[in-house]
């Protein structure tokens, strides 16, 4: 049973997500967690907190991610008793110093995002530390993830692999950023982020007698807006990713053996929180309960946007994050729709996973190692066996491809541009 993990920046928000079904909450203890701008929790509030979550039967975690210096290290020594007396179930930590000083005081020992674990060696190692989980890098595929997830249960381990699936994307790599700091001299590291990379950014280019860059181009002036996109729309944050939002592979994630499912957000309002857990929880329910008949509902990612969001992104699940260059000038949008299940030979019909509505006549790409790149017009579909016109995201679908295919390949549908 995969454990649906809740954000709380203050006792709202903590109402909003056990409310509507969160397995699990994660808060921050002032002073020593990644949101410091937070409203957060002190020790005391930490019992009551634990007293609520407990009525609902769901666990609460403490972060206390934050780079640690000695006197970090032996305040928080003194306060890991009173976080486990008052009914906290771990501690989200991002020094592994902190391992061992969970474990003495009776608290599960979850390693932070921000350790950037990225291997089945380095969980591995955790384990032997004491760690109970480790959240995965933000940067791993659904690819690498199942592949570690498969590694861990072949050698029987136990501890438990964490990821988000849905809210705010850093730009750098597990969160580890320095640019707020080099600015003004706030440390994103110690939970005090500005965020200036969501601000609009101009970007110049200094003349250098000593540089080997010579500029070709028929402009002079080499200050310019980052980017006029083929639309000729502009997109200036470019320091400023997407939100993640896997509400359309809820499925691909469950079989894929991760533990917890995260939801960023504990600087981000109770609405949010309420929004992102009821979604999240029917998903689930839906596809646990009855996964062969599973159907994604299109009114989930519109429940989504209505709350506070930048956008949504797949994040490094399925590819790298989406970028459009202006210098793009192809006829066709290629859009990641599906990934090929299985091939049947004998007679010549691939079955694809489908994340994005597919119809006959449409015109597909299909990329692999082996198969390379083919195109394809979609001029028959079929489901459980009986032929439709149209296939809805969230399905599994059988198409007749003479070309043989690879399971894991990548499938695109290609767009006209005048279309988009």
């Amino acid at each position: 049973m995969v454990e649906l993990l809740a954000p709380a920046g203050n006792f709202i928000s903590l109402a909003s997500a056990l409310k509507n079904g969160a397995d699990a909450v994660y808060i921050g203890l002032e002073d020593v967690n990644m949101r410091i701008n937070a409203s957060n929790f002190s020790l005391e509030d930490i019992r009551k907190a634990s007293e609520i979550t407990k009525e609902y039967g769901a666990k609460l975690y403490v972060c206390t991610n934050t780079i640690m210096k000695d006197e970090d290290v032996e305040k928080l020594q003194q306060q890991l008793p009173y976080i486990k007396e008052y009914g906290a179930d771990g501690i989200i930590l991002s020094d592994i110093a902190l391992i061992d000083l969970a474990c003495e005081n009776g608290l599960e020992a979850h390693v932070s995002v921000q350790e950037n674990t990225t291997n089945f060696y380095a969980l591995k190692t955790l384990e032997k530390l004491g760690a109970k989980r480790a959240i995965l890098s933000r940067e791993l595929s659904l690819d690498e993830i199942m592949e570690i997830t498969k590694k861990l249960k072949k050698s029987n381990s136990s501890i438990e692999t964490e990821v988000f699936i849905h809210g705010a994307m850093c730009m750098a790599i597990s969160g580890r950023c320095f640019l707020s700091y080099g600015l003004y001299g706030r440390s994103a590291n110690c939970g005090d982020c500005l965020q200036p990379c969501r601000k609009e950014w101009r970007l110049s280019f200094e003349e250098d007698e000593n540089d080997d860059v010579i500029n070709f181009s028929e402009c002079d002036d080499e200050s310019f807006i980052i980017s006029n996109s083929y639309d000729d729309s502009y997109r200036t944050n470019f320091f400023s990713p997407k939100d993640m939002a896997l509400i359309e592979h809820i499925p691909e994630l469950i079989e894929a053996g991760i533990d917890s499912f995260k939801i960023e957000g504990r600087a981000r309002s109770p609405d949010y929180v309420a929004t992102a857990v009821k979604v999240y929880r029917e998903a689930i329910d839906l596809y646990l309960k009855d996964p062969e008949n599973y159907k994604y509902n299109p009114q989930w990612m519109e429940e989504l946007m209505k709350v506070f969001n930048r956008g949504f992104d797949t994040g490094f699940y399925f590819n790298i994050p989406h970028e459009i260059s202006e210098n793009n000038q192809s006829k066709f949008i290629k859009k990641d729709i599906a990934k090929v299940v299985n091939y049947y030979n004998k007679i010549k019909v691939a079955e694809l996973r489908i994340w994005d509505d597919l119809a006959v006549g449409d015109e597909i790409m299909i990329q692999g190692p082996t198969t390379g790149s083919i195109t394809h017009v979609i001029e028959s579909m079929q489901i459980d066996g009986k032929a439709i016109e149209k296939a809805e995201k969230g399905s599994n679908v059988a198409i007749a491809i003479d070309e043989k295919l690879r399971e894991s390949d990548f499938v695109y549908k290609l767009i006209p541009r005048e279309e988009k």
